[in-house]
């Protein structure tokens, strides 16, 4: 589905500001013009936003907290890393005070073996999808595969510390997508005519083994950094103190499942922004400072 070149001057409503999508979708919202509110639990984190940003406290746990920002907003976009139990509320407060949602999703209903393992996250996103959809709400569902900035918090500190990346399932591929393919993509669906209703599956445009991933951001430090099998015990035991533990089955068995199988790829992200998406490679340039500084 495409878009047509249709503009909406009202104000569009940014949810998980600070986060690593939300934060660009506002750069792409105000270099296309658009007024941008920006909706945090803590002002403070807000500090860094542009000026041109209006800025509100709020909470999706606490629905009625939403609705100063959603007054007279025209679109919000909605990303949801709370318990779900707040959902209904603030979907009905949204659909009380907006005419579009576009819900950052994941892709749960593609059939891939790396998207189709028991995922709470997963459950989760589909009970918002049929939420939003009951409502009559305008929609659009944006579902990112794999993002390229996982590796930051996977591996970006065995390569700050050496030249070797221990990690299961080396041969699982999956194909990394940009987090600013992402947000470029929310940014032309909220503000853009044509992509109610639609529904799209966002991937980077190749298929590589976590192997190779780890070989590109060698190539973009400019060195060897050597992968190594872990078994998927020592795995649960290295990150049982930082992920909850269905994160990590989740994971361990979407990658087994995903050996032997090329990445799902689409090309959502080159049909919506009529460029190709960004290369795990560009990605790995462009960020190629963040695995050898900081902590």
């Amino acid at each position: 589905m495409g878009g047509v070149n249709q503009t909406d001057a009202s104000p569009v409503l940014v949810t998980g500001a600070t986060g690593r999508v939300g934060r660009v979708v506002i750069d792409q919202l105000l270099d296309a013009g658009v007024p941008v509110r920006a909706l945090t639990r803590r002002p403070k984190a807000a500090a860094a936003l542009p000026a041109k940003v209006e800025v509100f406290t709020g909470d999706i746990t606490v629905p009625e907290s939403l609705d100063p920002a959603l007054k007279g907003a025209g679109a919000v976009f909605l990303v949801w890393t709370a318990p779900p139990r707040s959902a209904e509320a603030v979907i009905q407060r949204l659909a009380a005070h907006v005419r579009r949602v576009v819900f950052l999703s994941s892709p749960h209903r593609t059939p891939h073996p790396l998207f189709q393992q028991p995922n709470p996250l997963a459950v989760l996103h589909a009970d918002i999808e049929r939420l939003i959809a009951a409502t009559g709400l305008e929609s659009t569902i944006i579902r990112p595969g794999m993002f390229a900035s996982n590796s930051l918090a996977w591996w970006a500190p065995a390569i700050r510390a050496g030249d070797v990346v221990r990690w299961p399932y080396s041969a699982a591929p999956s194909a990394p997508v940009d987090d600013r393919d992402i947000a470029a993509v929310a940014a032309r669906t909220l503000h853009q005519g044509g992509y109610a209703g639609g529904d799209y599956v966002l991937t980077g445009p190749e298929s590589l083994t976590q192997a190779a991933q780890v070989d590109i951001i060698g190539d973009a430090l400019g060195r060897r950094i050597v992968c190594e099998e872990m078994t998927p015990d020592e795995f649960r035991s290295l990150w049982e103190s930082t992920a909850p533990s269905s994160a990590v089955d989740m994971l361990l068995a979407a990658w087994s499942a995903a050996v032997g199988h090329p990445a799902y790829i689409t090309t959502a992200v080159a049909d919506i922004l009529g460029t190709a998406p960004r290369t795990f490679r560009r990605w790995a340039a462009d960020h190629a400072t963040a695995f050898t500084q900081g902590s």
